[in-house]
């Protein structure tokens, strides 16, 4: 790989900083860029794309996506009246293999979020090397508004009107925000309707009953422990009693708590879309998990101080794990983060500017698509098994699983200390060279 002068890392940064002119409010009042992911995404390829010296040609390829489906399409209510509701389906690349990517639910959802979701899952997929390229899919709807019965139609029109894209040797969707093993159940089912015989490998994150595989669940938040753990160890930082927060208290960030917690480390604070809740001396995080069953949020919980949702990824402590959605650490806080590692366990959660800051900082980023690709690689797995119709235990899963992270993770550390640059311009170079390599491979068809 040959490496370029860190100064276009930092051109492709400001480029990104100043197409940003919109505004929103931030839930402290303060006006804060209106961050769109899709140019984000882009910035961080590009940066990538600088250090490779990867040619115009190339970089025209893997810039765009390769298919864009949009589906505007009726849903009958509980009470008999009918909404239409719009959804997404982007397939970024696919020269190393089926699309691969989950399906989001969120009133939020935008195609430009799509198409940078879809990127980031390339990324994600070519990093630990896994034949897939990536896809992305999303719905504009609040499934918490809805009934089961409401959002079961949903997701079974949604899935005929994808299915002109979605199969197992071609596009295979995965759980998101808001979706998870029982949306992925029917979406298969829907499918082998349609089919007239079970296609199990249709989805990945099924229940186990109907082809899922162990180790699933936790898998994100299996992965985003075990590359924290390899940069804390490359550190000669012990995990006993390092001090942890974990924005978004969801399937991810709950599980990483977890993890942590058993392993003795002291997660002093957690978040979710109502507030944020700080011990100092560390809370007890299966009563939080239990306390957020039944109370729909972590705030409350007792013995903790309430604060703000965002007040969370500033709090002392060693490592952040942001595990919500993307654009949350930026340039109005990345100088305010105080820990020492910061282990991506959602999609995009550091912008391009924040990337910087932090890095100045002496902050290390474990990014994204190397940090939470611990989902998509048991999805893999599950991939696997559905096709040959064998299946693997939970040992063997974590394994298999632990070999390829820690793979991974040796891969963009070494890039990042040769290039002198921070383990997301890695990642991304890393995985990067590995696309273009295939798609050179290729050639141009005809």
């Amino acid at each position: 790989m040959v490496y370029a002068s860190q100064e276009t890392w930092h051109v492709a940064m400001s480029k990104f900083v100043n197409d940003e002119e919109q505004e929103s409010m931030q839930t402290d009042g303060r006006a804060a860029p209106q961050i769109n992911p899709y140019k984000m995404a882009v910035a961080q390829f590009e940066a990538a794309a600088d250090r490779l010296k990867l040619p115009e040609d190339m970089r025209a390829i893997l810039r765009a996506p390769k298919r864009e489906l949009t589906v505007n399409f009726p849903v009958r209510m509980d009470n008999g009246s009918v909404r239409v509701y719009t959804g997404y389906r982007v397939q970024h690349n696919i020269n190393r293999g089926p699309a691969k990517g989950g399906i989001r639910y969120d009133a939020n959802v935008s195609l430009d979020e799509v198409r940078a979701l879809a990127m980031w899952m390339t990324w994600k997929c070519a990093v630990v090397d896994i034949p897939y390229g990536g896809a992305k899919g999303g719905v504009i709807v609040d499934p918490k508004k809805l009934s089961i019965t409401e959002v079961e139609r949903l997701t079974r029109r949604y899935a005929t009107e994808i299915s002109i894209l979605i199969g197992p040797n071609s596009d295979i969707p995965a759980p998101d925000v808001n979706t998870s093993s029982r949306e992925m159940g029917w979406i298969m089912d829907t499918y082998s309707m349609h089919h007239g015989y079970s296609v199990p490998a249709v989805v990945t994150g099924k229940p186990l009953a109907i082809g899922g595989s162990e180790g699933r669940n936790e898998a994100t938040a299996t992965g985003a422990v075990a590359v924290l753990k390899m940069a804390a160890e490359e550190r000669k930082v012990p995990i006993r009693d390092m001090r942890v927060a974990v924005q978004g208290f969801g399937n991810a960030g709950a599980i990483a708590a977890e993890l942590l917690h058993e392993d003795g480390a002291r997660v002093v604070a957690v978040s979710d879309r109502q507030g944020s809740i700080y011990n100092q001396n560390g809370l007890d995080v299966p009563a939080v998990m239990r306390y957020k069953q039944e109370n729909k949020t972590v705030v409350g919980f007792p013995g903790a101080e309430k604060m703000g949702p965002q007040d969370v990824l500033t709090v002392p402590c060693d490592a952040l794990i942001p595990a919500a959605t993307e654009g949350q650490i930026t340039e109005r806080n990345a100088g305010k983060v105080q820990a020492k590692f910061v282990i991506e366990a959602a999609n995009g959660p550091t912008t391009p500017e924040a990337d910087r800051i932090l890095f100045e900082r002496e902050v290390v980023v474990v990014p994204d698509i190397l940090a939470n690709a611990g989902g998509v690689t048991v999805s893999y797995f599950e991939w696997v098994q559905d096709l040959q119709s064998f299946f693997w235990s939970d040992d063997e899963i974590h394994q298999k699983l632990a070999v390829i992270m820690a793979r991974a993770y040796g891969n963009v550390a070494r890039i990042a200390r040769e290039g002198k640059c921070d383990m997301r311009t890695a990642a991304n170079m890393f995985a990067i060279s590995r696309v273009a390599e295939a798609t050179e491979m290729r050639g141009i068809y005809p």
